[in-house]
């Protein structure tokens, strides 16, 4: 049965030393399939890389991270612009507003999410989002841009309920990784009332390890130990879980 990693960064650092060992042992878990998102056009070439390395694995998005959005954005998106123009893509992400760092270029974080949802619609690809302490600013921006061409995944779902369902209802799938896991996650009170076609698996590796690992490198195959917790929040055998969230995937990819 195929499990879906749909959130991981391999061509990061952290796996320098280990890559194939680490992309090896979650093939041979079952994890086949794995969504990388970009962040800016200094990782493009790593990204390609990787994807010709596996190529029936790795499946690439383009787009430039909130974090990453500073006084040299507009080239940074025209970068994304000339990707789109050269070669498809899964994907536009991950994109969005993440105000824990940094609140300097908000303005420009908008600008740059709400441009990279219309590109996304232009080419008729989902949408990857990163938000940190943004939701109502996240919110905002999706409110204006809400049409049928607008949806994707809500990528390392950390809100509540009520933000969970407001999240449903622009269109997105929940990323759900390592956080439920964590005693202080929080979502774990309430992901069971939330239907299980809204569910996608990620892992965001190399951030955010599961538990037992929590505070080391995540890896992808410690993606089992997020469907060994919604087996238990669900009360759903293991094989359940995987195959909902593969086809949740499928839908929202179109792979």
């Amino acid at each position: 049965m195929i499990i879906t990693d749909t959130h991981i960064h391999l061509y990061s650092e952290a796996f320098d030393k280990d890559r194939d060992e680490v992309i090896e042992k979650a093939l041979a878990s079952g994890v086949e399939r794995f969504f990388i998102p970009a962040i800016d056009s200094t990782y493009t070439q790593a990204m390609y890389d990787l994807e010709k390395s596996y190529p029936k694995n790795m499946f690439l998005m383009t787009g430039l991270h909130p974090t990453h959005v500073k006084d040299n954005f507009e080239d940074e998106l025209r970068h994304v612009e000339d990707n789109l123009e050269l070669r498809s893509f899964c994907a536009i992400g991950e994109i969005g507003i993440d105000l824990y760092w940094d609140r300097a270029f908000l303005s420009e974080q908008k600008l740059a999410f709400k441009k990279q949802i219309q590109l996304a619609k232009a080419y008729n690809l989902p949408i990857v989002i990163h938000c940190r302490e943004a939701f109502d600013e996240i919110f905002q921006v999706l409110e204006e841009e809400k049409d049928e061409k607008l949806f994707g995944i809500f990528h390392c779902f950390t809100g509540n309920k009520e933000q969970a369902l407001r999240a449903i209802d622009f269109n997105m799938k929940l990323g759900i990784g390592g956080v439920v896991t964590f005693k202080n996650g929080k979502i774990d009170r309430f992901l069971s009332e939330i239907d299980l076609r809204h569910i996608v698996l990620e892992t965001d590796a190399p951030y955010l390890a599961p538990v037992p690992f929590r505070g080391k490198r995540n890896e992808a195959h410690y993606i089992h130990n997020v469907v060994n917790k919604l087996s238990d929040i669900y009360n759903l055998e293991s094989e359940r879980i995987i195959e909902a969230t593969t086809q949740n995937s499928k839908n929202v990819f179109g792979l």
